[in-house]
């Protein structure tokens, strides 16, 4: 009885806390994983940062939103199944709502006011970014060679664009972690992160995912719903870094079928530059757009198609993961890893981060304040947001 209450107690543990998250988590998935390292890193402690850079640095190597991935393996973490779903509806339900009632022709984010409002949101990202990235590089390049492969995973991102730069940033700082910092990687790992995930379920999701991609495109002739479900399942599917890479595919499902015009694609997709929460949410804006379904119905199928693929492949990778990081190669390989998406981070601080958000003296100023209020004077990261936000309706034009 008590262990129930325990578990029941967490669970509602990891919906407040995510749900606060999709309140107020602005900036795009670069963003969100900053959110993620202050409010489970440093306030609540569920793991430590090498844990957590671990976590980032397998999320982004799987196709699918890479945020949500990391909520959801969080969830999974601390509460179980029940915990891994809570997580995801909580972090995903206000975004969500918001662009299924835009689609539906509710006024939101309209006038002067409110566009300030969300220039402020884009600046409290920059400072937001720049405290994670301060803070993980303090931790996971603490000598010489961690920082040059950091620097080089810039250089990477740099040069290559898209996920591609990622993907190679990660995969160049892992071989270079195994053959550099083998003199620093510990001979046991510092701690095990416990995903109740058995290897016999791990490889039943990864089953599902195949199938699902396999048998969907061969049975969507056969009803108007699977035809909507193997669209974005697709595009949940064959896409690395999530977010804004998701979008071609999506205009390639729903554009070009004919099923939502080149003028609402657009339209969602600025509103949902305004919302918290994932971008993999305009897919509920697209959903409730679908013709011949209703908006609800289109808004959740299309909802839970697109997370679907990302979130199997998570399941069946896991347990694989766990052994896999416990082998001394590995600790180097993973050092490496980490060092790499700490110089991602930084890259992603600049472009689109920065470029986007810092037009002026005053957003600098701004920034620089929202990174302080974090950094020094230790401020929750909601209250940040909202003291951001505020100055950024103050000195809007």
């Amino acid at each position: 009885m008590v262990e129930q209450t325990q578990t029941r107690g967490r669970i509602g543990e990891v919906f407040w806390a995510f749900l606060a998250l999709g309140l107020t988590s602005f900036g795009g998935p670069v963003a969100h994983l900053s959110y993620f390292r202050t409010a489970f890193v440093e306030r609540r402690q569920w793991l430590s940062e090498q844990a957590y850079a671990d976590l980032v640095a397998l999320c982004q190597f799987l196709p699918g939103p890479a945020s949500s991935q990391v909520g959801f393996a969080l969830g999974l973490l601390r509460a179980g199944p029940w915990g891994a779903a809570m997580a995801w509806l909580a972090f995903t339900l206000p975004s969500a709502i918001i662009l299924m009632l835009f689609a539906l022709g509710a006024t939101v984010m309209g006038g002067p006011i409110a566009s300030g409002l969300i220039h402020g949101l884009k600046v409290v990202a920059v400072a937001i970014v720049a405290h994670a990235v301060w803070g993980m590089a303090r931790s996971l390049c603490p000598d010489k060679t961690r920082a040059g492969i950091a620097l080089a995973a810039v250089f990477t991102v740099a040069m290559v664009n898209g996920p591609l730069g990622q993907v190679a940033a990660i995969a160049a700082g892992g071989l270079a972690g195994l053959m550099l910092c083998r003199d620093t990687a510990i001979t046991t790992v510092g701690e095990a992160l416990h995903f109740p995930v058995s290897r016999l379920a791990g490889t039943v999701s990864l089953m599902i995912f195949g199938g699902l991609l396999v048998l969907l495109p061969l049975f969507a002739v056969s009803a108007e719903w699977l035809n909507i479900a193997d669209a974005f399942y697709r595009a949940g599917a064959l896409v690395f870094g999530g977010g804004h890479v998701v979008l071609p595919l999506l205009e390639a499902e729903v554009v070009q079928s004919g099923w939502v015009t080149p003028n609402d694609f657009l339209t969602g997709y600025g509103a949902a530059q305004a919302v918290p929460g994932p971008l993999f949410t305009f897919a509920a804006y697209l959903g409730a757009l679908l013709p011949g379904i209703h908006p609800f119905a289109g808004a959740v199928l299309a909802l839970l198609a697109i997370f679907m693929p990302g979130f199997l492949l998570l399941v069946g990778v896991l347990p694989f993961w766990n052994h896999f990081r416990r082998w001394s190669n590995a600790q180097a390989l993973m050092r490496g890893a980490n060092a790499a998406v700490v110089g991602i981070l930084a890259a992603a601080l600049y472009q689109p981060v920065w470029t986007s958000a810092i037009v002026g003296m005053g957003e600098f100023v701004l920034a620089l304040a929202g990174f302080l209020l974090l950094s020094v004077w230790k401020l929750p990261a909601w209250l940040v947001v909202a003291v951001v936000a505020v100055g950024g309706a103050v000195i809007a034009p």
